[in-house]
């Protein structure tokens, strides 16, 4: 999706037609990412309200920098609402292992599962797993970032993302895609 200047601009203004534009066009994507960090989809559908709304409101904080850069600010709402409310949920649980760890892990078998599996796999995923690797993997985030968004150490940040990328192989290993290759 791309806006425009006048279309922010309409959005700034409070253009019912414009923010329902919005709303309708940025649903489906906005809702899996709410899902990928809360698996519930009425605390996903919860979530993905709140953002909206938050969005809405503080459009004045919004800087236009090019086409795709409302898309990016809203994204970046709808996480920080889903980590609030894992927050609320006081559902992060996360465990530092102190060693160095470095899971085997393959970036490119990822390109040959198909997105719904991989979603569902991913809400097989415990809480603070699902979390770590969302933020690293899907969102960009380093583990310095994801330490600070998460008031945890970076070494904790490490750890999660391991044993996520572990148990997403083992997740994997048990449907049609083998240990992380598609047949």
């Amino acid at each position: 999706m791309q806006l425009n200047k006048a279309q922010i601009k309409l959005l700034k203004q409070g253009d019912a037609k414009t923010q329902q534009w919005v709303f309708e066009t940025l649903y489906a994507k906005m809702f899996r990412l709410c899902l990928r960090y809360l698996v519930r989809t009425d605390e996903a559908e919860d979530c993905l309200m709140k953002g909206f709304m938050k969005a809405f409101q503080q459009l004045d904080a919004f800087t236009y920098a090019h086409e795709h850069s409302f898309v990016h600010w809203v994204k970046r709402i709808m996480v920080n609402e889903s980590l609030m409310a894992l927050r609320k949920q006081q559902n992060l649980s996360l465990v530092s292992i102190t060693d160095e760890l470095e899971a085997e892990w393959d970036d490119d078998f990822l390109a040959h599962i198909a997105a719904k599996d991989l979603l569902d796999a991913l809400l097989k995923l415990p809480t603070g797993y699902r979390t770590v690797f969302n933020l690293f993997v899907v969102e960009g985030y380093t583990h310095q970032e994801i330490a600070a968004e998460l008031s945890i150490s970076e070494s904790t940040s490490k750890s999660q993302l391991f044993k996520a990328k572990q148990r997403l192989q083992l997740i994997l290993s048990k449907t049609q895609y083998g240990y992380g290759k598609a047949k």
